[in-house]
């Protein structure tokens, strides 16, 4: 049987940093395709002669797959080795890309989308696994900087990359290439991962969980179905599969309670850090990630800015993010969790005055109006995301690193799920209401955004008051 290796000491301090920089970027790609598909939809419409449906399972088929096998792909890394689970996520991922991009029929690019998101949830929690398990104290706080970094960027810059493929090839072809970009970093990263990343050792077996497994699968498809479907799906009836989701959760809690090999360890949550921390991200994720949302609908439907505008018009987000997030991941191990409620009252602080530009010059002109609040708040999201996952796994033992993590991005799923469910209706109403005021609409989005963000700060502070009634006990 195959599980990590204990030891990597004798690693020297680059060859570490090589291994990650080839988790990173296929991280980066696996995130990058939440986001910049959306751009491409208008071309594949018309290069498919794609129905709604069909264009919103494009969507969201990769988000609820995605979030489907988080938590067992982590365990099964964790179990048996991490470098070849994140290879075979790897290697399907990049056939999965370019399966989308030579797809003749909406049928068979959205099948591809499916095994892509499966793909997405197989690698992204041995990512997180393999920082705890290669990195130690300040430098583990800048490895989860850079993961921070990615996880903003990737989410931020997605559009302007679409837009900018989509300008290059046309809009007929221009849309396959979003998916064809991912085939040669894919064939070079698995390369590079093979070389790079820790080989498993022999050791004991362990379980894998397989009631566990079909528990949480079904639960977490319960719950994300009707809420990435929520557009589509008119009847109120798909929410009692939320209902029902919540049962399975249940009962997959008091499965693993009694489990001879759990695939989660349920003790994790006794830890503050790890339980707040994961109640954190899955509000603030419900937050931030619907920006990008709405922003995209209203400069290309509202202002007809075009997908390369409307990419650029995000940039100054991405910008910030990738700044926050390096300067969030060195500063973490000196000011905890006080790093993570500064970044969430800058982003806060941006959102409002973004609020702000839209009531004040809501006409074509807005992308530059929006630019220095959306610049604030990217900064702030770079001091949220990697310090929060820093934090959140800091006191979990390295062997349980991708099944912890893999519940943490569960709840980032599930988050981003609501967020954009929870905003789009508020957003698509305005939109009725108001005759087709775009502004309006996107400022009244913005304020369920900030609902979700400062639902995340109270419970950063919350965690800060409860560290300094320990000190001072």
């Amino acid at each position: 049987m195959r599980s990590e290796p204990t030891d990597t000491s004798g690693w020297d301090r680059r060859r570490r940093w090589q291994a990650l920089s080839v988790c990173l970027v296929a991280a980066f790609m696996t995130l990058l395709d939440v986001s910049i598909v959306n751009v491409a939809l208008p071309s594949i419409r018309d290069g498919l002669d794609a129905s709604e449906a069909g264009l919103q399972w494009i969507l969201s088929g990769y988000a609820l797959t995605f979030g489907l096998v988080l938590v067992p792909a982590g365990r099964l890394g964790d179990a048996r080795s991490r470098r070849a689970v994140f290879m075979f996520g790897l290697a399907l991922f990049t056939a999965a890309s370019a399966l989308a991009g030579i797809a003749q029929s909406v049928l068979m690019l959205v099948l591809a989308r499916l095994v892509q998101g499966v793909a997405g949830g197989i690698i992204n929690p041995q990512v997180a696994g393999l920082i705890q398990q290669l990195f130690r104290g300040a430098d583990r706080g800048r490895a989860f900087g850079a993961l921070g970094a990615v996880i903003g960027i990737a989410t931020a810059v997605g559009p302007m990359l679409g837009g900018g493929l989509i300008s290059l090839a046309g809009p007929e072809e221009g849309w396959r290439w979003v998916f064809y970009v991912n085939v040669p970093v894919g064939v070079v990263a698995l390369v590079l991962a093979w070389r790079l990343l820790p080989a498993p050792v022999y050791g004991e077996r362990q379980g894998l969980d397989p009631i566990g497994v079909l528990l949480l699968g079904a639960g977490v498809v319960c719950l994300l179905l009707p809420l990435v479907q929520e557009q589509q799906w008119r009847s109120d009836l798909k929410w009692l599969l939320v209902l029902a989701g919540a049962v399975l959760i249940a009962a997959f809690a008091a499965w693993e309670r009694r489990a001879r090999t759990p695939m989660i360890d349920l003790a994790l949550f006794r830890f503050r850090s790890y339980a707040l921390g994961s109640t954190i991200a899955l509000l603030y994720f419900a937050g931030f990630t619907a920006i990008f949302f709405i922003l995209t609908l209203y400069l290309q439907s509202g202002l007809g800015y075009s997908a390369l505008g409307a990419g650029f018009a995000m940039t100054p987000f991405a910008v910030g993010s990738g700044f926050g997030s390096l300067a969030g991941g060195r500063l973490v191990a000196r000011f905890g969790r006080a790093i993570v409620a500064g970044g969430l009252a800058l982003v806060v602080a941006g959102i409002a005055a973004a609020w702000v530009a839209v009531e004040l010059n809501p006409g074509s002109g807005v992308a530059w109006a929006i630019a220095a609040p959306l610049l604030v708040a990217g900064l702030g999201s770079g001091l949220v995301i990697a310090p929060n996952q820093t934090i959140t796994l800091s006191e979990v033992p390295f062997t349980e690193g991708g099944s912890a993590a893999g519940v943490l991005q569960t709840g980032q799923r599930v988050g981003t799920a609501v967020g954009i469910a929870a905003v789009g209706y508020v957003f698509f109403a305005a939109l009725a209401g108001t005759g087709g005021d775009w502004a309006a609409a996107f400022r009244r989005g913005l304020v369920v955004i900030l609902v979700f963000v400062l639902a995340a700060l109270a419970a950063a502070v919350a965690d800060l008051l409860a560290d300094r009634r320990a000190h001072r006990g």
